[in-house]
């Protein structure tokens, strides 16, 4: 089955913004993003396995597969693209960037939010001895996903996706290469305790290009309080270059 997916189709659109969930995740978290962004930009969602249509396929504990998956299947985006990843999905999208600038077909610009950067954090581990100590750690980060977790039926469906997602950071190991050729615009919210205007500045070991840092209100999971500043943020930072969209 496809990695991507695309509900809102603009087969019309100047750019493609491919989008990354957090750990846990899925496709679905950014589906609201493709009726606010302009017509210009098409939004597609990548849908890890193991969850939602793709619930019957194993789920991925080791991050250089996820990743060469996800690679395998972007050349068949028509046209320019940028990359959107939220949390985990930032050093996904990041590993895909620089794969497909290797390829010479790499993201015009890689928006990173919520995650410190890989050279920085240069492995993603977190391990948690008990289902309580994995609870306590996803309420401290807030989000939507938070309310089906608090029903015990729900989280004996969702945990195995967080714990595979916990086992496939423990496996990414940052390898030193080449800067990206393309900007990094760096986003965090304003009352996330994981990741700060300061934790943003060290993005800038891993372009050529420069970095942007922005700050959105609200805690980690900003993206969800506050959808409609992260894509005029998006679509503003294409038009102030003065390129479409």
């Amino acid at each position: 089955m496809s990695w991507f997916r695309t509900y809102t189709p603009r087969p019309q659109a100047m750019l493609r913004l491919v989008c990354f969930p957090h750990a846990g995740g899925a496709a679905s978290a950014y589906r609201e993003w493709a009726t606010l962004l302009p017509e210009s930009i098409e939004l597609v969602a990548v849908q890890y396995p193991g969850r939602q249509d793709r619930f019957h396929d194993p789920l991925l504990t080791d991050f250089t597969t996820l990743v060469d998956g996800i690679v395998a299947e972007l050349p068949r985006l028509q046209g320019p693209t940028a990359y959107f990843g939220h949390s985990m999905g930032a050093t996904v999208a990041f590993e895909a960037a620089r794969q497909m600038d290797a390829l010479g077909n790499g993201p015009r610009r890689l928006f990173a939010s919520a995650r410190i950067a890989p050279a920085v954090a240069t492995r993603l581990g977190i391990s948690f001895d008990t289902e309580d100590e994995v609870m306590a750690y996803i309420r401290s980060l807030g989000g939507a996903g938070l309310e089906s977790l608090e029903d015990p039926d729900l989280r004996e469906l969702a945990l195995p996706m967080l714990q595979a997602d916990f086992r496939l950071m423990e496996s990414y190991d940052y390898k030193a290469g080449t800067r990206l050729s393309c900007p990094i615009t760096v986003l965090a919210g304003s009352g996330d305790h994981t990741f700060g205007s300061a934790d943003a500045e060290h993005w800038a070991q891993h372009t050529n290009a420069g970095i942007v840092t922005e700050t959105l209100p609200g805690g980690h999971f900003y993206t969800e309080e506050v959808p409609g500043l992260v894509t005029d943020l998006i679509a503003r930072t294409f038009t102030t270059e003065g390129a479409h969209p």
